[in-house]
């Protein structure tokens, strides 16, 4: 399993591939605002897992398995955004709380997040409930 470092570029990888299906280093070193070298390093050891195919100076690609982990990992970063959002986290501190929590979180609480955000989007009205009953409790 990918540590928190290598899941950050993984998922910086996936979203800087999207379109082209190639990113390379600098960009992702760009994206995370990490140096060159150490965006590098990581390519490097993502290369060894199996995740990418790293060309030196080159071109990043993911490998099937990279591709699947990427999606998976952009699905769990917006799914907490989601659900920050629906509990009335502000705006502007959304995003530092998903990298906070985003690996700390296993699989299966992930999951059971899933079902609380997808059950409260297809209800609606329980959504609204609950803002009116934040808003009144002490």
């Amino acid at each position: 399993m990918p540590t928190p470092g290598m899941e950050d570029h993984l998922e910086q990888i996936y979203l800087l591939s999207r379109t082209k299906g190639y990113t390379r280093v600098s960009d992702v070193a760009e994206a995370l605002a990490v140096n060159a070298s150490s965006a590098s390093k990581m390519a490097q050891k993502l290369g060894e897992s199996g995740y990418i195919i790293y060309e030196k100076y080159g071109r990043v690609s993911l490998t099937r398995k990279g591709l699947r982990i990427g999606k998976r990992l952009l699905y769990r970063h917006q799914l907490l955004e989601r659900f920050l959002k629906k509990i009335g986290v502000p705006e502007h501190q959304i995003e530092s709380e998903v990298e906070q929590v985003e690996h700390h979180l296993s699989w299966s609480t992930i999951s059971r997040i899933d079902d609380l955000v997808r059950f409260l989007e297809e209800r609606p009205e329980w959504l609204k409930e609950f803002q009116q009953w934040k808003q009144q409790a002490p």
